[in-house]
């Protein structure tokens, strides 16, 4: 395995660069770490409530009672999730 590729020399050089420029930009305001505490629940409640609606609109639809709008809800859940976790490690 070449260096390049050893995980442990990549995560070194991504801390090192984070703290440079933390060094050269500084800490974030209250104001934008409030902004992004708020994007991230839009992030995670957006998909929910999609999925839900889309549930409850085939239920009405289809006359299957309750069946379809719980799973299309955790779908929802789930891509919230996974969109709201890929936002956060891109920051």
């Amino acid at each position: 395995m070449s260096q390049d590729e050893d995980p442990l020399v990549t995560q070194a050089r991504l801390r090192r660069e984070r703290r440079a420029r933390w060094l050269r930009e500084g800490d974030m305001s209250v104001g934008r770490r409030l902004a992004q505490i708020g994007v991230l629940g839009w992030i995670f409640v957006v998909p929910t409530l999609a999925g839900l609606f889309l549930g409850r609109w085939l239920d009405a639809r289809l006359e299957s009672g309750i069946f379809w709008s719980a799973p299309f809800m955790f779908a929802g859940v789930c891509l919230g999730g996974w969109t709201a976790w890929k936002w956060m490690n891109t920051k």
